[in-house]
């Protein structure tokens, strides 16, 4: 007999989407959309509707496993946790609490992986990360910027007569916001691409502008000196921003048509988005993650972060500039902090030269949650020598990642289908609830039961001690009881959060410290000759495809990694060939693609690939942060194509 169980996913994904799960005879048959969720309105993205493959994998990994020999070997959960405990007691002991490193990343987006923060802060403090790979740029520009960092409700971009989809992919990295954007377009209003790729959201838009890779903070001055110029800013910027003149001075310091000569688009593109910022506003700017990943990439938002506050689109329905939705808003975290900082932190996007570099003490053991930081991070070799040479590395993971292929001790957790959980989104307001559709196979434990049962192991006794269900109480109550909202409120029905208001700073009132726009007022440092250029020509931009948004989602594949180029920058290997992609720290064989709708300095590859696939492009990227936030530069890397007739032998697969 067949069942119908919902729940959410939780992956790295800004839809959160709500799932419909037919279950028969104790397994997963079927997985579709929420038809009754107001954003996921049916549907789920490829990449969660082939997710069966992955939940009954046979990689799955269902037992916990130990380093014996130089080999991993099955144990039982007591031998795992014995050795975990008795190896970080022992490291504390030896080296203090800073000689451990617990890296907790995004694999899950559920609150409770929070509770392994609980443990380390309670255990030590230990070393924790800071920074973020994915947004930590866009996050520090707009918390610069505003004060605070939401979006609009989604359904708003109904209201705006103008949306403008800055270097933002929505058929991959975001599906549940098309159904917004087709709705808006049918009752009028325009949509505008501007991305230095090419790619199918161009097909929605009514104008497409494609600036230079890292261009878009030269076309925002641009877009700005004509709305300077031609009187079209709100008459009320000077009540609700600081350093209007100064902002003002910054776009006028070069003419229109030298900003566009830098971003390498036509005058007529700043016109065309000035009109439609000013003179034609309501304008919504939806930002895409990928202009923070840069060296200048908070300039860059804070430039798009400007450009609607002086326009007058802040505040006002159809208008805002949306580069995240507050996704733990609405939960209290406190029960997963410490009441003493931690030691030290390491860098996210650093976390290899970090981690091989801190001394006094050295990181002697990493604990790793939710992530897969040899294929996420930059630098994966050196990221993998990081945790190569440490004395003990636990992952918790579902399945054998190249991060687990180094542990001494992987411990199998569950997945999004078994997941017992609430969570935000960051990509709408709507609060979710992780329900098991399927009980976990024997021997699979969550976060909160492996830390549970390590608590008491070393000292910590009963401190994480309560049910799921309580720890779920915990985090969700405090701050949405006021509403009349309880668990089982979120449990029955999909819930907007209502701590998030509809449409942000409609009071013209921003949480900065002068209750203004702080506006930005320096360009970034301007790009010096780049020494790389002329041996390697092309920008490498490793993106979300329909079937990979990240490394969780990627699965195994065959063959060389694709690399889409346009014909003109292929250096003479054919469509279809095969060739070497190298940058200064490394290379991998690739087959090529043509396609003569992109520029001709960029060379694309999907996000995600696996290193001991010989498929991971962050093998080739240097680890480097951006202007603010410490986010990651992972679209600075200048990359070349070598035909393998004038390449040396490929190296073995990782």
């Amino acid at each position: 007999m067949q069942q119908l169980r919902k729940t959410t996913c939780n992956r790295d994904c800004p839809d959160a989407c709500s799932i419909v799960a037919t279950v028969e005879g104790g397994r997963v048959v079927r997985l579709a959309g929420d038809p009754s969720h107001p954003v996921t309105r049916g549907f789920l993205c490829y990449r969660t509707s082939h997710f069966l493959e992955t939940q009954y994998s046979p990689a799955r990994l269902t037992t916990p496993l130990l380093r014996k020999g130089g080999a991993l070997t099955p144990v039982s959960w007591d031998e795992a946790l014995d050795t975990a405990a008795e190896r970080l007691l022992r490291i504390r002991a030896e080296s203090g609490p800073a000689a451990i490193f617990h890296y907790r990343s995004g694999g899950s987006l559920g609150i409770l992986t929070g509770i392994t923060d609980a443990f380390f802060a309670r255990f030590g403090p230990v070393t924790v990360k800071r920074g973020d790979i994915c947004s930590g740029a866009g996050d520090a520009a707009q918390l610069t910027d505003f004060g605070e960092e939401d979006s609009h409700d989604l359904a708003d971009l109904k209201n705006a007569r103008h949306i403008l989809l800055w270097g933002k992919n929505v058929f991959t990295s975001s599906p549940h916001t098309l159904p917004v954007l087709r709705e808006a377009r049918a009752r009028g209003a325009e949509l505008v691409l501007i991305d230095p790729v090419h790619h199918k959201t161009a097909s929605l838009c009514g104008a497409y502008y494609q600036p230079r890779p890292g261009g878009d903070f030269a076309l925002a001055m641009a877009v700005a000196r004509v709305l300077f110029d031609e009187g079209w800013t709100d008459p009320r910027a000077g009540d609700t921003c600081d350093h209007l003149d100064a902002f003002r001075a910054l776009a006028r310091s070069r003419s229109v048509a030298a900003w566009c000569a830098d971003a390498d688009v036509p005058e007529g593109a700043a016109l065309d988005l000035a009109r439609r910022l000013g003179a034609e506003r309501p304008t919504a700017i939806l930002v895409g993650w990928g202009m923070g990943r840069r060296t200048s990439g908070g300039a860059i938002v804070r430039a798009l972060d400007a450009l609607s506050a002086v326009s007058g689109n802040l505040g006002v329905p159809g208008g805002g500039v949306s580069f995240y939705f507050k996704r733990r808003g609405a939960f209290d975290l406190s029960p997963f902090q410490g009441q003493r900082p931690p030691p030290r932190t390491v860098c996210e996007p650093l976390f290899g030269p970090e981690v091989l570099r801190m001394s006094d003490p050295p990181i002697r053991a990493v604990w790793v949650t939710a992530g897969n930081p040899v294929a996420m991070l930059p630098e994966s070799g050196t990221v993998a020598e990081a945790l190569r040479t440490r004395d003990f590395v636990v992952v918790v993971d579902s399945f054998l990642t190249d991060t687990a292929r180094l542990a001494h001790l992987v411990l199998p957790t569950r997945t999004l289908l078994e997941a017992d959980d609430v969570l935000g989104a960051y990509g709408h307001h709507y609060l979710g609830v992780s329900t098991p559709v399927v009980p976990p196979p024997d021997g699979v434990k969550s976060d909160l039961e492996i830390m549970q049962a390590l608590a008491p192991r070393v000292g910590l006794g009963d401190a994480l001690d309560g049910s799921v269900r309580a720890w779920k109480r915990r985090v969700t109550e405090p701050r949405l009881a006021p509403f009349g909202i309880t668990l089982e409120t979120l449990e029955r029905e999909p819930v907007r959060n209502p701590l998030s208001p509809e449409v942000l700073f409609a009071d013209r009132k921003f949480p900065t410290p002068t209750g203004r726009v702080n506006l930005i007022t320096e360009a970034p440092p301007e790009e010096r000759a780049d020494p790389d250029a002329g041996e390697f020509p092309l920008r490498l931009m490793a993106l979300s495809t329909e079937r990979s948004q990240c490394s969780q989602w990627a699965r195994p594949q065959e063959g060389p990694a694709v690399v889409t180029v346009h014909p003109d920058a292929a250096g003479g290997v054919p469509d279809g060939g095969v060739c070497r992609i190298a940058s200064r720290i490394g290379a991998l064989v690739v087959r090529l693609r043509h396609d003569p709708a992109q520029r001709r300095d960029v060379a694309l590859m999907p996000k995600g690939g696996h290193l001991h696939d010989g498929r991971c492009a962050n093998a080739l990227i240097r680890a480097r942060t951006t202007d603010l936030g410490e986010g990651g530069a992972l679209y600075e890397e200048r990359v070349r194509l070598v035909p393998l007739a004038e390449a040396e032998p490929a190296p073995p697969a990782p």
